[in-house]
C-alpha cells in the first residue's frame, strides 16, 4: 500500500471509515467460537497491538487462551531460530515449537488484510469429515485478478490437484483466500522436512521456505490429502491501492455483505460525536463517519472520523483517513488521503482517470500528516509520503 503503510501495519490500515482491516479476521474468529488466537507481527507492530486492545473487543482478554501477540525473537537458545520471517511459512517454522506444545487440534492460518464475512466452522466440518491434511478456503474472481493470488484446480469430490502461485497468466478463476486449516502435525513434519532442503543456499537466518504458496502447500497437495472448501459471499484481498478503493466502492454500492446485525464486524475505536452536513452541503453515495463536518460537495466516497470538507471543497471516488481537512475550493478526486492530511484551500488533488477498473498507477496517494498548501496540485497517480509540504 506504499506510502499509507509507511507508518503502519497493513492490516491497521482503516476501513469503512469506522473499522480497520485487522477487525474482519478477529471478528470472524469470535463469531466462529474460536477463542484461541495468535496475532503474528513483524512490521510496525505497535500500530496493531494499539488497535487490538489486548483482544478486549473480540473477548479475547482472558487468563487462558485468548489473544497472544506474537513477536520476532532475538536469543541465544540452541535450536531456536529468531529474527523476522521471510514469508508466512518461515514463519509457521520459526514458531512450530510453539505450536507443538499448544497442542491445539487444527492450525487455521490466514492474512489479516482481506474483507469478509465468513464462519470458520464451516471449513473445519469440511476439513474433519474429508480427513484432510490441508483445507485450502477458496474464491473465485476475474482471470486478470486471480493472476495476483494463488490459483486453486480440483477434483469432482473436492481433493486439489493443482496449485499455482500467482501465475503469469491464470487458467481458472478459483483462488485461495488465504486461509488454510492444517493438521498441526503434519504442518510441523512438513516444515521440518522442507526446511532441510531449502535452508541449502539461502542467505543466512532464513530457511528458505518463504510464502504458503512456494514450497508448503504444494508439499501438501503431492500428498494427496489437501481439500478445497468453497467460500460463499463477498471476499476481497484489500491489500493493494486498486482493491482497497475497489472494496470501498463495493460497500457503496451495496455489494458487501459483511455487516451484519447477527454477526456484528466489532472494533476499538473511541467514541466521537455524531457527524454534522450543513445547510448547503451535497453528500451523495457515501459513507460519513463519526465526528466527521460537511459543508462541501461529496460524491462515492469514504469520510473517516472527524474529517472536514469546507464549503466548496469536492470529494468524488476518494476515501479520507481521520481528522483530515479539505479546505474552501478544494478537489479531491480518485485519490485515498491518510490521517490528519491539511488541503489548503482551492488544492487540486487526483483527476478521473479514464481507464476501467483504475490501476493503482491511477490512484493518488498521501501519506499522513502532509500539507498541500493553497492552490497546489497533486497530478493524478502522484504518491506524497508523509509529512511533506506540497507548494
Amino acid at each position: 500500500m506504499e506510502v499509507l503503510t509507511d507508518r503502519r501495519a497493513k492490516p491497521a490500515l482503516p476501513f469503512a471509515g469506522n473499522y480497520q482491516l485487522i477487525d474482519f479476521p478477529l471478528s470472524n474468529l469470535h463469531h466462529s467460537h474460536v477463542d484461541d488466537v495468535w496475532l503474528c507481527v513483524q512490521y510496525e507492530a505497535e500500530t496493531l497491538t494499539q488497535l487490538v486492545a489486548g483482544g478486549r473487543p473480540w473477548d479475547l482478554d482472558r487468563t487462558s487462551g485468548g489473544l497472544r501477540i506474537v513477536m520476532p525473537e532475538q536469543t541465544d537458545a540452541p535450536e531456536t531460530e529468531d529474527g523476522f520471517a521471510t514469508g508466512n511459512a518461515d514463519l509457521l517454522y520459526r514458531i512450530r515449537d510453539r505450536i507443538a506444545e499448544h497442542g491445539p487440534a487444527e492450525v487455521i492460518v490466514m492474512s489479516a488484510d482481506h474483507v469478509y464475512d465468513f464462519d470458520f466452522r464451516d471449513a473445519l466440518d469440511t476439513h474433519r469429515n474429508r480427513g484432510a491434511e490441508c483445507t485450502i478456503v477458496t474464491t473465485t474472481c476475474s482471470l486478470e485478478e486471480a493472476s495476483q493470488h494463488a490459483t486453486v484446480t480440483s477434483r469432482r469430490d473436492g481433493t486439489v490437484r493443482e496449485f499455482r502461485y500467482k501465475p503469469d497468466r491464470a487458467t481458472t478463476r478459483t483462488i485461495a483466500t488465504e486461509i488454510f486449516i492444517y493438521n498441526p502435525q503434519v504442518l510441523i513434519e512438513g516444515l521440518e522436512n522442507l526446511a532441510s532442503e531449502t535452508t541449502v543456499g539461502a542467505a543466512e537466518d532464513d530457511t528458505g521456505l518463504g510464502d504458503f504458496g512456494e514450497h508448503l502447500v504444494p508439499w501438501f497437495i503431492d500428498r494427496g490429502k489437501t481439500v478445497a472448501h468453497a467460500m460463499q459471499g463477498y471476499w476481497i484481498d484489500a491489500g493493494r491501492p486498486e482493491t482497497y478503493l475497489q472494496a470501498h466502492r463495493d460497500l457503496i454500492d451495496g455489494k458487501i455483505d459483511v455487516f451484519r446485525a447477527e454477526r456484528p464486524v466489532l472494533t476499538n475505536q473511541p467514541q466521537r460525536a455524531a457527524a454534522r452536513i450543513e445547510a448547503g452541503a451535497v453528500v451523495e453515495d457515501s459513507l460519513v463517519s463519526s465526528g466527521a463536518h460537511v459543508r462541501g460537495t461529496v460524491r462515492r466516497s469514504v469520510l473517516g472520523p472527524g474529517v472536514v470538507v469546507e464549503k466548496g471543497a469536492t470529494v468524488v471516488d476518494s476515501v479520507i483517513f481521520g481528522d483530515t481537512v479539505i479546505g474552501a475550493g478544494a478537489t479531491v478526486a480518485w485519490s485515498i488521503l491518510d490521517e490528519r492530511v491539511r488541503v489548503g484551500p482551492r488544492a487540486t488533488i487526483g483527476g478521473h482517470p479514464r481507464t476501467r477498473p483504475v490501476p493503482t498507477e491511477k490512484i493518488t496517494l498521501i501519506g499522513m500528516d502532509t500539507q498541500i498548501q493553497r492552490g497546489a496540485k497533486v497530478p493524478l497517480g502522484d504518491r506524497v509520503e508523509c509529512h511533506r509540504r506540497i507548494r
